[in-house]
C-alpha cells in the first residue's frame, strides 16, 4: 500500500464518536480522524515491517498514520535521528507512548536516549525517557539488573517534576524496573522511600503509588 491509499484506508475506519473522546482523556486530536488503535494493529500486520513506508507515514502528520507508523517500523533500521526528529514531533502522551513502547525500545539506543530524554525540558520528550524505561523493563530480555540500577539516581533526580505527563513516566518506569525481578524490586523500593523524602508533591505521589505496588508484590 502507497502512503495516500492508507491515509484513504484510515479515513473510512474513522469513528467520530472515538475522536471526541479522544480529548477526554487529554489526548491532542488536532491533527487525528479517529481511528481506534486495535484497527491501527490490525493494519499493521497486513502491511508488515517497512522503514520507508513508515518514514513517509510520520511525515504526513496525521496523529493514526504516525502511530502506524510506529508499528510497521524496523527497529534495526531506526537511526538515533530519527529518534530525535519524532521525538521532537510529540504532542500526547498516547503517541509518545506507542513510539516508545511499539518501536524505540527494541532499538540498541533505547537506554543512552532515554538517559538523554530523561532531562528534556520538553514536557514529551522527557515523558519518552522514562516511557523508554519502563517499556525496556518489560520488553528486553536480555538487559542486566546492573543497567537499571544504574538509572535509578536519575529517576530520583527529576522526580520533582509535577507536570503530569512526566510525573506518570517516573513512577511508571520505577514500578515497571521494580516488577522485573526480586533484586530490582529491593532496588527500587528503596529508590522509592529515597524520593518520598523529597519536597516536592510529585516525588511524595511517585514514591507513594511505586511503594503502595511494590510493596505488596514484594512481600
Amino acid at each position: 500500500m502507497k502512503v495516500n491509499e492508507i491515509v484513504e484506508f484510515l479515513k473510512q475506519k474513522a469513528d467520530a464518536g472515538y475522536l471526541a473522546g479522544m480529548q477526554r482523556y487529554s489526548i491532542d486530536a488536532t491533527h487525528a480522524i479517529g481511528v481506534r488503535l486495535p484497527e491501527l494493529r490490525k493494519l499493521a500486520k497486513t502491511i508488515k515491517k517497512n522503514h520507508q513506508l513508515a518514514l513517509d507515514l510520520w511525515d504526513t502528520g496525521l496523529h493514526e498514520a504516525r502511530m502506524l507508523a510506529s508499528l510497521i517500523d524496523d527497529p534495526a533500521l531506526v537511526t538515533e535521528e530519527q529518534m530525535d526528529n519524532w521525538t521532537k514531533d510529540f504532542n500526547s502522551w498516547d503517541l509518545c507512548d506507542q513510539v516508545c513502547g511499539n518501536l524505540f525500545d527494541r532499538t540498541p539506543f533505547a537506554m543512552s536516549k532515554a538517559l538523554e530524554f530523561s532531562s528534556n525540558k520538553a514536557e514529551f520528550i522527557k515523558r519518552a525517557g522514562f516511557v523508554l524505561m519502563a517499556e525496556y523493563a518489560v520488553h528486553s530480555k536480555t538487559a542486566t539488573n546492573e543497567s537499571f540500577i544504574a538509572i535509578m539516581p536519575i529517576i530520583e533526580r527529576e522526580a520533582w517534576d509535577n507536570r503530569n505527563f512526566v510525573k506518570k513516566a517516573v513512577n511508571w518506569a520505577l514500578r515497571q524496573i521494580g516488577k522485573r525481578n526480586e533484586i530490582l524490586k529491593a532496588v527500587a523500593i528503596q529508590t522509592a522511600q529515597n524520593i518520598s523524602k523529597q519536597d516536592h508533591k510529585a516525588a511524595k505521589w511517585i514514591a507513594s503509588n511505586a511503594l503502595a505496588e511494590l510493596i505488596i508484590t514484594h512481600s
